[in-house]
């Protein structure tokens, strides 16, 4: 229930803790799961004190109980253990802190932790977090290896020592982080994000050795999957645990069974990639002597052929053939014109043979009136009418008698 002050109308501090208490008082008894951080049981105290915390959000929250509920759980709960806390929330008015007041401790067993993590595991598969497409390829040779891993750890000497022998060039960005407990969580995903925003970086390492499934909880967190499923640079997941795989194996983009391998496959070998060039290097020298090789003899082949040894020879056959075409044509034009002129010679005696000249030079002649036309029946002309008559040397005038 909100409640109404103002500048001139404030409420004390006591009140403002009197109701603060009674919300939380509302809240009543819950379960609560968290990892014990810290541990007080004072030799003949009748109170144990003990801090929870959340590790994926790094929040804590002190809790009490009687020393009979603790004493339930001593020999199986210490610090870093997972439990589920019985408990009402209480609020100290004088202080102003907030605890919780512990009727009943349970510790969170191993198969009770696979199986939450089983189904965590279904829940971020059906998301296709781990789908196949999502994951990147990873560069042939990366120029700078972001590596998160444990300070002054086997797992970092293992990546560093393995890269280098494997390429000497090769460059790191090391983030030293907490790799197990309360704190391991926010700082490897602090870690993954800073570099992943490098540019730099051709790919993230996570690695760490081998541990107990309890150790290796961090990588198998909701919020360290996401961010390494939100990373735009490929992730390598370097857990050396064979028997039970971190969630973290199944969203990176590549797994290794050790840093070592990761070392491996991360970073190629100088040695065989000067071997693979060598050997590309033969091939390639193989092949382009074969091809010479090959393409010499066909040249060999076209320099024996006897259009190349005698080159004028085509041209020669190719002459004679065409001074024999031009004789037959002049013999078949020769023999058209011959028949041509013989035909006209055949045709101009019959013209001349049968021409009007002709005739007249056998002694005819033709008689013409006035108008030119030739008379050819006496009854055409009448008596004394003159006609002009036509000969072979010429035309003279007669007079038609009577």
């Amino acid at each position: 229930m909100a409640v109404n002050t103002s500048a001139e109308a404030p409420i004390p501090v006591g009140e403002v803790s009197r109701l603060i208490g009674g919300w939380i008082d509302r809240l009543g008894a819950v379960w609560v799961e968290g990892q014990i951080t810290q541990l007080s049981r004072r030799p003949g105290a009748g109170v144990v004190f003990l801090t929870l915390r959340d590790p994926s959000y790094d929040i804590s929250v002190g809790v009490t109980c009687y020393r009979q509920v603790f004493d339930a759980v001593a020999d199986v709960v210490s610090e870093g253990a997972r439990v589920v806390v019985y408990c009402k929330p209480e609020w100290y008015a004088r202080r102003g802190q907030l605890s919780l007041r512990a009727a009943e401790i349970r510790p969170v067993g191993v198969g009770e932790l696979l199986a939450r993590l089983e189904q965590l595991k279904k829940t971020l598969a059906r998301e296709g977090l781990f789908a196949l497409e999502r994951k990147k390829p990873l560069p042939f040779l990366p120029q700078l290896i972001g590596l998160v891993c444990g300070r002054a750890s086997a797992a970092e000497r293992d990546v560093l020592e393995n890269a280098r022998h494997r390429w000497p060039a090769v460059r790191f960005e090391v983030r030293n982080v907490a790799v197990q407990g309360v704190h391991a969580v926010p700082q490897v995903v602090q870690a993954v994000k800073e570099l992943d925003a490098v540019d730099e970086v051709d790919v993230i390492v996570v690695a760490r050795g081998g541990g107990s499934v309890e150790d290796l909880l961090p990588f198998s967190d909701e919020q360290l999957v996401r961010a390494v499923a939100a990373c735009r640079t490929p992730v390598v997941s370097a857990i050396g645990h064979e028997p039970d795989n971190p969630l973290l194996d199944h969203v990176a983009d590549l797994r290794a069974s050790t840093p070592t391998d990761a070392a491996k496959k991360v970073v190629p070998d100088v040695g065989e990639e000067y071997e693979r060039v060598r050997l590309l290097r033969d091939r390639a020298r193989r092949c382009v002597e074969a091809l010479l090789d090959r393409e010499e003899r066909g040249l060999g082949h076209a320099l024996a052929r006897p259009a190349i040894q005698d080159p004028h020879r085509m041209i020669d056959g190719r002459a004679e053939e065409v001074t024999a075409l031009l004789e037959r044509g002049r013999r078949s034009l020769r023999h058209q014109l011959d028949r041509a002129d013989s035909e006209l010679t055949h045709t101009r005696a019959r013209v001349v043979a049968l021409s009007p000249a002709a005739t007249l030079k056998r002694g005819y002649a033709v008689l013409q009136r006035a108008d030119g036309h030739a008379v050819r029946a006496p009854g055409e002309v009448e008596a004394g009418e003159e006609l002009r008559a036509r000969v072979s040397e010429g035309e003279f005038t007669v007079r038609v008698d009577a």
